[in-house]
């Protein structure tokens, strides 16, 4: 099988769904009662992913092994409570691995993107938001040079989540 990149677009979106549910359930399924998963996932669903896929403000780059999408990583306008302190900034909304493709550093390409495509925006910060208890994920930023700047509650159904929000000065 041959891997590759390259940017995601609306045809997309089916399937950019489909992994984030995977994903997103692996990693934190277990946190949430099955009605409040359930709700959360409804939201994320193809034609929630399409409107994001077509929109310029969004980037997104998805990851292959063949034909099968591994990977895929997802920025955006910031929306989280920030103080940007007049900086031009993006939110790293989403980046999710297929549980078989972890390890194989999938995550590090889609996060080289990331990191070179805000730079090509002008943006100066990125940020993003990671479960407290996701250790991997926060060395894996911490690697990158992100480090924590302020605390932020993902809903999901009845659960508040505590996540922490981390910044990386591109500038």
């Amino acid at each position: 099988m041959s891997r590759h990149d390259r940017d995601g677009g609306v045809a997309d979106a089916a399937e950019v769904a489909a992994l984030f549910a995977r994903s997103f359930t692996a990693t934190f399924g277990h946190l949430y009662p099955p009605e409040d998963l359930a709700g959360f996932l409804a939201g994320c669903d193809g034609a929630a992913f399409a409107g994001e896929l077509a929109d310029a403000d969004h980037g997104f780059r998805l990851a292959f092994e063949g034909d099968a999408l591994i990977g895929f990583v997802k920025l955006g306008p910031t929306a989280l409570p920030i103080d940007r302190a007049g900086r031009r900034a993006i939110e790293l909304r989403q980046l999710y691995v297929d549980e078989a493709a972890k390890g194989l550093g999938v995550a590090a390409g889609l996060m080289e993107w990331a990191l070179a495509e805000a730079a090509r925006r002008g943006m100066e910060d990125i940020y993003l938001t990671v479960w407290i208890d996701n250790h991997r994920a926060r060395r894996f930023y911490e690697r990158y040079g992100f480090v924590e700047v302020g605390r932020y509650a993902f809903v999901v159904g009845g659960t508040i989540d505590d996540d922490r929000i981390m910044r990386l000065r591109l500038a």
